[in-house]
């Protein structure tokens, strides 16, 4: 098979690293990738929201299997459009089309769907500038903390939770009134602060069935004990301590055959991941969000784990015959630090030249935000630069490789967390 994976982040990076494992894997193209996947895969410099770029890529590489990372094409339809042309009809692609990546494009969407089909989620109202009065006096009887929620897509920035009303009426009022996160804010979700422990769980759908994959948890906040501002990812765990067999069990019942149900209900074929964000209270699922794809870092935590071909899974996904394939997890923890540049999620520089990642032993190390210079330096290109991933039988173990690995990277103005995966092992003791 010939594959197009779209992305330029560690979560692409991971994808191509475990597609190249498959015997299934002829040819593999990433779009626009990185200094890491040009090792694996051949670049393709085109921007994954150019559809008429990357169908002329399709067409030219014989693509059998299109893989999107990022949710902004599938929000903008890219399903949708190749479905509309002919020539693309063997394609097969692992991402819901347009109706489907509403999940994840509209908060007003998703909570509507969650209270449509009885699936466990914070109570919230949805208020627009028309409505601004309303909702102002909404929030001045609204129990502490707040969280808003910025309704479209807002690059992982769009949720304010407010300790104070003033806060909050002020924070409203700049995504309404002032366009603080422009047409992503035009609605504005208002929801209850739910108190508990947050994990992610990822599932693998064909349209039909489901494959459930390992759970994570990820690290969003930029400083350590999960202080100062939210950025992409700090770093992940998998498998989650708390997240035990008995509460797995009840994420499936109650929160992912619901969900595709209510789907399918819908006349909505999906097919493609679900990343369903939780928080575990007293040992019960809330839905905190829907995301329509997998998650960074969560991705190269969650695919080390997986021992089967990942690639004939997503074949089986694109083929509507998920039932029949095997999926084998390890028992072994992966841990990701995430190293990023100085200033991040701020303002920060590009083109710091980054030394010491080939060294590195015994861990994988993902490329999020590189390239080379001039083919032969690997540079910084982004804020989030290197995931570095240890896998081992205990937390500790895994912990203590990913974080020696982050200390051996070297570039100016580096930064990362030295705390990733420490709560865990205190909640294990």
């Amino acid at each position: 098979m010939n594959i197009l994976i779209l992305g330029s982040g560690g979560r692409e990076h991971a994808f191509a690293w475990k597609i190249t494992q498959s015997p299934l894997c002829d040819n593999l193209f990433v779009a626009p990738g990185n200094a890491g996947t040009s090792e694996l895969a051949t670049n393709l410099p085109i921007s994954y929201n150019d559809f008429d770029a990357v169908a002329e890529a399709v067409e030219k590489n014989s693509i059998d299997l299109l893989l999107v990372g990022p949710e902004e094409p599938l929000v903008l339809g890219i399903v949708n459009y190749f479905e509309q042309r002919s020539e693309f009809k063997k394609l097969k692609i692992i991402g819901p089309d347009k109706a489907g990546a509403q999940l994840e494009g509209s908060k007003d969407f998703s909570k509507m769907f969650m209270q449509k089909y009885g699936i466990p989620t914070a109570s919230s109202r949805t208020f627009t500038a028309e409505t601004l009065a309303i909702g102002l006096e909404y929030l001045e009887s609204h129990p502490l903390p707040i969280v808003l929620k910025a309704d479209g897509l807002a690059a992982g920035k769009g949720v304010i939770i407010a300790e104070k009303h003033i806060d909050a009426e002020n924070a409203f009022t700049e995504m309404l009134v002032d366009g603080k996160f422009g047409s992503a804010g035009n609605k504005v979700v208002v929801e209850q602060f739910l108190k508990g422990i947050e994990l992610s769980v990822f599932v693998l759908c064909d349209g039909e069935h489901y494959k459930m994959l390992p759970e994570a948890k990820d690290y969003k906040r930029i400083g350590e004990n999960d202080t100062g501002l939210n950025t992409g990812g700090m770093g992940a765990v998998s498998p989650v301590a708390f997240a035990d067999a008995n509460f797995l069990r009840r994420v499936e019942e109650k929160v992912v055959k619901p969900t595709l149900l209510g789907l399918k209900s819908e006349g909505i074929k999906y097919v493609g991941f679900i990343f369903i964000g939780l928080m575990n209270i007293k040992g019960e699922p809330y839905v905190i969000e829907y995301n329509v794809r997998m998650g960074d870092p969560e991705t190269e935590v969650v695919l080390p784990r997986i021992q089967s071909d990942f690639l004939a899974l997503l074949a089986s996904a694109g083929k509507g015959t998920l039932n029949d394939a095997e999926i084998k997890i390890s028992p072994q923890v992966a841990v990701t630090t995430v190293l990023v540049s100085g200033g991040y999620p701020e303002e920060y520089e590009k083109g710091k030249v980054i030394t010491g990642s080939e060294k590195v032993e015994d861990v994988f190390v993902y490329h999020a935000g590189t390239t080379l210079n001039g083919n032969t330096e690997i540079v910084t290109n982004g804020g989030r630069v290197m995931a570095l991933t240890g896998v081992a039988n205990s937390l500790e173990n895994a912990v203590h490789k990913s974080q020696r690995a982050a200390q051996a990277v070297q570039f100016e103005g580096k930064y990362f967390r030295h705390d990733i995966g420490m709560d865990l092992i205190r909640y294990n003791d």
